[in-house]
């Protein structure tokens, strides 16, 4: 079953939001660990998940599907920010 489209259009908005959030990040200096970095976009992605779901539409389960899909574009948009923040911390 496909997502509504309201729900769909709500996740590429979250996506465009979220990119704008990693690219505006400048690393740390001092630096933190690599552990608090990633739990700090969890708690990001996170953040936009609880924003979010006030927003979904649609019975309970297509909410349930949108928030989830939304988790995963989320936390696939986090991994090149994490790798280049590891890739910061070896450069120290």
């Amino acid at each position: 079953m496909a997502l509504l489209q309201a729900n769909k259009d709500l996740i590429s908005k979250g996506m465009k939001e979220f990119n704008i959030l990693l690219d505006q990040q400048v690393f740390p200096n001092p630096s933190i660990p690599e552990e608090a970095m990633v739990t700090i976009v969890d708690d990001w992605v996170n953040f936009y998940i609880n924003y979010y779901r006030t927003q979904v539409v649609g019975e309970q389960q297509e909410q349930e599907r949108a928030l989830q899909e939304l988790q995963q574009e989320l936390n696939t948009l986090s991994a090149p920010f994490l790798a280049k923040y590891r890739a910061f911390l070896k450069s120290l």
